[in-house]
């Protein structure tokens, strides 16, 4: 039987998608299959946006968008009893497939009425589902804002305990049993006050109803004494800003200029822009929507050139009301000003206009990466997952998937908390990455650009990065001070100062320099760069560490049960047998790092004593040369790759071996085998791959793939922030020099 949890809540518009989405997050860290499922559609018109975003989740088994649906409102209408059936039925369906189940309560887009809650608890009770419940913190849910970034309609702690109270009545009616409570969007001045009262009223509330009880290792913001758990979760007016596609739906209108693309920021307020110019001016707020009549071109010119201008905020888009044609000489200046700021038409008036835009609500959708990375960082730390987790008695899973393994690497690089340097600023995918990372708090970041056009571009994309650092790699006090440094390490290659200047001034010495400076503790980059001038300067600056002859890489397999490490698919081409035993045990160290206990196959065409030549030779010279500098790590080879991995096959070709048919580390006799193999497992298994990550160097420099997805660099500077933690403290020791001349036969083989 899978676990099963209940999001419910007493109300419309409690923000309920943001804990769903944050306990799906959570449950995805523990069980291998989790699946979602909604009991009650909110229409039959369209979509469920909110499924539809659950459904996206990494963690959740294919499921088709039908079969997570129990009924639909007219079916609870005409049949209650039958739709609970139905429902029931329809659910076992799901649960079947999974390990875990979030189970999504009605939204009140019905009619909002106290039975709602209490046909939801009947629901929670026959599909045997603890009730997480969830209590809208504001008073004014219709609709859905609050005064500006004020909190005037936020209800009090004792508003928030009677509405505890009752709530409780009705899952007490229906036999529900209340995992915990979760006090959404509540006032920020308020929420240790909050908790107190509601985890008061929990405990002393319905009388005879089941509840789920408070872990042994309960959190000051977790409830006590056998009530159900309770948080509370501040408001952020982000979170119920409409996105500006919401808004151009809201007003029936159609983009008539700029980028598609930034119709994914949010608005975060509404000017209406009737007056003069001047006084528009003084009136514009930072990522607010302005609705300029039609006929007003001056104001329309005015808004575009002060959204333009650093001394004026930021604003989201324009709205042109009214229907009125654009003369053609103002189109063809706004043409000609190629702002990408989206410029929406509508036929509406302004009194229309504004009022369907301040009625549009926010939605928490899968296309709105910041909004989910800030749903889900607002739940991370206001919510004690792991207690969570504990109260759903849920126990790890033996076998690691990709997202667990994914989830492991950023609650470790959160623990070590370092300072990774991103250079390729300009590349959108480094500023989203950057932004779920500062939202997770993953990492501090500097990344590197002209702090104008990088901000703008991010804000335009509807990204916060404003906790990082922007810097410029033409920065005058620390080009000179890198290339002091530069030249000076440089200088038994006859590198002048001069010279030293211009090359720092590159991103990617700059970003090194950093690094070996102490400036960052690591560096990431390639996203629009080769490895080849992604890394050279990290050869000549970084250097390897003392005992290490190669800098090597390896790709962290994540297949579907277990993570393997693959060494060396992106470095080196044709390596010694030397070469082979250090990147082994460089390989078998990464692998430690990471959680893997290390036990090395090294692979040949043949397995044991059964082959000759010169490359099997090679293998086994490089396998003895391993267990002399290395007696402690289990070592296979040569070994053939099906001996090493399957256990029936090792059984037959080398019974006596410890490593045989257990192996996690695989080092591949040349870069031609190893980086074939590894896309080739990649391909065809679905395994995600993350890497190339590098090795041997003396501080942690990462390469991207051209191609990388936002999610590759998400982990690769997790990667790269654990690797720096891992790093003896001290001062950087130059090491006995990496190989310098070996990148041009490497072709960017990530």
């Amino acid at each position: 039987m899978a676990h099963r949890i209940y999001i419910c809540s007493a109300e419309g518009n409690t923000g309920k998608s943001t804990v769903a989405l944050g306990t799906l997050d959570t449950l995805a860290r523990r069980a291998t299959r989790v699946g979602v499922f909604r009991p009650i559609s909110r229409s039959t018109e369209e979509r469920d946006y909110v499924l539809d975003l659950l459904l996206a989740h990494d963690g959740v088994v294919p499921l088709d968008y039908e079969d997570a649906i129990g009924v639909g409102y007219d079916d609870v209408h005409a049949d209650p009893d039958g739709a609970l059936a139905t429902i029931v039925r329809r659910f076992k369906a799901v649960e079947d497939r999974c390990d875990a189940v979030v189970i999504i309560g009605s939204d009140y887009t019905d009619v909002g009425s106290p039975t709602e809650l209490g046909y939801n608890a009947r629901i929670a009770a026959n599909l045997g589902a603890p009730v997480l419940l969830v209590l809208g913190g504001r008073v004014s849910q219709g609709s859905g804002r609050s005064e500006r970034l004020g909190y005037s309609d936020a209800r009090t702690p004792e508003e928030l305990a009677q509405i505890t109270e009752l709530a409780l009545e009705e899952l007490d009616r229906e036999h529900a049993t209340l995992l915990g409570i979760v006090v959404n969007r509540a006032d920020p001045d308020r929420l240790d006050e909050i908790v107190e009262r509601v985890d008061a009223a929990s405990a002393d509330g319905a009388g005879t109803a089941a509840r789920g009880g408070a872990s042994a290792e309960a959190s000051p913001r977790q409830a006590h004494d056998g009530a159900a758990a309770v948080w509370a979760i501040p408001e952020d007016p982000f979170l119920v800003a409409p996105s500006m596609r919401t808004v151009m739906q809201a007003v029936d209108g159609e983009l008539y200029a700029g980028d598609p693309d930034l119709l994914s920021r949010e608005a975060l307020g509404v000017v209406i822009a009737a007056m003069s110019m001047e006084n528009v001016l003084t009136r514009l707020i930072e990522g607010s929507v302005v609705v300029v009549p039609g006929d007003r071109s001056e104001v329309l010119l005015g808004v575009l050139t002060a959204h333009a201008a650093a001394t004026f905020p930021s604003i989201s888009g324009i709205v042109l009301n009214g229907g009125f044609p654009l003369s053609e000489a103002i189109e063809r200046l706004v043409d000609g000003l190629k702002a990408d700021l989206p410029i929406i038409r509508t036929e509406l008036g302004s009194y229309d206009t504004a009022l369907a835009i301040t009625r549009t609500r926010g939605r928490l959708a899968a296309e709105s990466q910041r909004k989910r990375d800030t749903a889900l960082a607002l739940f991370e730390r206001h919510v004690d997952g792991h207690a969570l987790l504990d109260l759903l008695d849920v126990a790890r899973a033996e076998v690691v998937t990709p997202l667990m393994f994914e989830y492991g690497l950023l609650e470790r690089a959160r623990r070590e908390r370092k300072h990774i340097v991103l250079p390729e600023g300009y590349d959108d995918r480094i500023l989203r990455a950057a932004a779920t990372l500062l939202a997770r708090d993953v990492a501090d970041l500097t990344i590197l650009g002209e702090e104008i056009e990088i901000r703008a571009r991010a804000i335009g994309l509807g990204l916060d990065i404003s906790r990082a650092t922007v810097l410029s790699n033409h920065d005058h006090v620390l080009v000179y001070r890198f290339a002091d440094e530069y030249q000076r390490r440089r200088a038994h290659k006859g590198v002048t100062l001069e010279q030293a200047r211009e090359t720092v001034q590159d991103v990617s010495y700059f970003g090194t320099m950093m690094v070996a400076l102490g400036l960052a503790d690591g560096m990431v980059s390639g996203a629009m760069h080769t490895t080849a001038h992604t890394i050279r300067p990290a050869f000549e600056v970084i250097k390897t560490k003392p005992g290490v002859d190669v800098v090597s890489s390896v790709f962290l397999m994540a297949l579907a049960d277990r993570v393997l490490v693959y060494g060396d698919c992106a470095i080196v081409p044709d390596p010694t047998a030397e070469q082979l035993a250090d990147i082994a045990i460089s390989s078998a160290h990464t692998a430690a790092q990471f959680g893997i206990e290390p036990r090395i196959a090294m692979l040949s065409y043949s397995t044991g004593e059964s082959g000759t030549g010169a490359d099997v030779d090679k293998v086994r010279r490089a396998t003895e040369l391993v267990r002399e500098r290395a007696p402690e790590l289990p070592v296979e080879g040569p070994i053939q790759y099906d001996a090493a991995a399957d256990v029936a096959v090792a059984r037959t070709k080398l019974p006596e071996s410890t490593v045989a048919g257990r192996a996690t580390v695989f080092i591949f006799p040349d870069l031609n085998t190893g980086n074939n193999t590894y896309k080739a497992v990649q391909r065809s298994s679905g395994a995600v791959a993350i890497g190339p990550v590098l090795q041997g160097l003396n501080k942690p420099i990462n390469d991207l793939s051209r191609g990388a997805l936002v999610q590759d660099i998400v982990n690769t500077v997790a990667i790269t922030a654990i690797q720096a933690a891992d790093a003896s403290g001290g001062a950087l020791p130059e090491g006995r020099g990496g190989p310098e001349g070996r990148l041009e036969t490497r072709a960017d083989a990530s």
